[in-house]
């Protein structure tokens, strides 16, 4: 059946606290950029502390740039609170990052950890929810981190 044929569907909080745990694995693996758009509105905004992002295009300038950057990613959700009302659900994650980053010309890399607080507006799609909106709240650094 033709994607645009294929029926959206419905929101649940299991369906989106398991589509939370497919977005960190897919951001950790570094997985092919055709794979993440998938899970993301073609009108997506996404707010991270550097900028916006908007649409397709702007997330593909951020996943490019942070595939390049920073390696052996490890996100942990530590929790998912989705409110679904209808077709949409405003979905709080809070979830812990840690990486490494190399800034040449140093020697060593370096090992970066933060608490993100997130708000995420999700909708339905043919597969499963779908980001429309990504903030990302505050980002505070753990003990010992190296800063973006």
């Amino acid at each position: 059946m033709p994607d645009a044929q294929k029926q959206k569907q419905k929101l649940t909080e299991d369906a989106i606290r398991a589509f939370a745990g497919t977005w960190y694995t897919a951001l950790d693996r570094h997985i092919p950029l055709a794979e993440v758009l998938p899970m993301l509105t073609e009108d997506l905004e996404f707010k991270v502390p550097e900028d916006t992002f908007l649409g397709h295009d702007g997330f593909a300038r951020w996943y490019e740039a942070v595939t390049h950057l920073f390696f052996d990613e490890v996100h942990t959700v530590t929790a998912v609170e989705p409110v679904v009302e209808g077709d949409r659900a405003t979905v709080r994650v809070l979830v812990n990052w840690q990486a490494k980053v190399w800034k040449a010309p140093a020697a060593r890399s370096e090992w970066l950890g933060f608490d993100a607080d997130q708000t995420w507006i999700v909708v339905p799609g043919a597969d499963g929810p779908r980001i429309s909106t990504y903030i990302v709240n505050a980002l505070d650094p753990m003990p010992g981190s190296g800063s973006l």
